[in-house]
């Protein structure tokens, strides 16, 4: 566990699982901004740090970096151990998935067991197994939020990609049964699908790792992503989100 601290906070712990330098490096920034000591978990510990280093020194916050790798249920009790160390886990985002090795569709006779084997473990049994290691703390406090990040596949099998679409379509199937089980204990879990390509923040440099992409594609941008995730935690629990969808406001016929 790296850690780059700033000032304490009075606040919970958000632990963001899954950060790479668009949506998840946004996220932390978001709940750093706002007062929350943040756990940033992915298995890259040196770019990690390089964030959690960046957010704490614009943010003013603590930050903390563990490494994961959340297809191993041993790594993430490791990891929340680090992370439960820092204190009560508030916030779960998890917004790891398995990144192939390309992204050309595959042929459904072409696809090779341990593909979809890591599809599952990253998308689904990581976090089953990430929210496990929170949910005791938010039962006994009453409170607490864990958000999952989804994506079109959740939602409807795509030709070419039946291990992303198997993950993510059991991702959405735990995100439903946590909060029908959980929600009356003050637990509010919700999914939010990502409908589009996350292009780099407009607030962002390519000095600080943005990542261009093609003007002619609609991009969501991660900073306003992060509202959304902000927004989710901080709803009045008399109207809780269950679910919800974002897509660039330009959409391609």
């Amino acid at each position: 566990m790296r850690r780059m601290a700033s000032s304490t906070t009075a606040r919970g712990v958000a632990a963001i699982v899954g950060v790479g330098p668009k949506l998840g490096r946004s996220i932390g920034r978001k709940f750093a901004h706002e007062g929350y000591t943040v756990a940033i978990l992915a298995r890259d510990l040196g770019r990690l740090s390089r964030f959690a280093d960046e957010i704490a020194r614009e943010e003013k916050a603590q930050v903390f970096a563990i490494r994961i790798d959340c297809s191993d249920s041993k790594s993430v009790r490791e990891a929340f151990e680090g992370v439960l160390s820092v204190g009560f886990v508030e916030v779960l985002v998890y917004n790891a998935y398995y990144q192939p090795v390309s992204w050309n569709p595959t042929s459904f006779t072409d696809v090779k067991i341990d593909s979809l084997e890591k599809s599952l473990a990253v998308s689904s049994l990581g976090a089953f197994l990430c929210a496990q290691q929170v949910l005791p703390g938010m039962v006994e406090r009453r409170r607490g939020t864990i958000l999952f990040t989804g994506r079109s596949a959740s939602l409807h099998g795509i030709a070419g990609f039946s291990e992303l679409c198997c993950g993510k379509f059991a991702l959405r199937a735990l995100s439903q049964c946590l909060s029908r089980e959980f929600r009356s204990l003050g637990v509010h879990v919700a999914h939010i699908i990502i409908d589009g390509v996350i292009g780099q923040s407009r607030g962002a440099s390519a000095s600080q790792g943005g990542e261009g992409g093609d003007e002619t594609v609609p991009m969501l941008d991660p900073d306003a992503i992060a509202r959304t995730y902000w927004h989710l935690h901080v709803q009045d629990r008399s109207g809780w989100t269950e679910e919800i969808d974002l897509r660039p406001y330009i959409t391609r016929l």
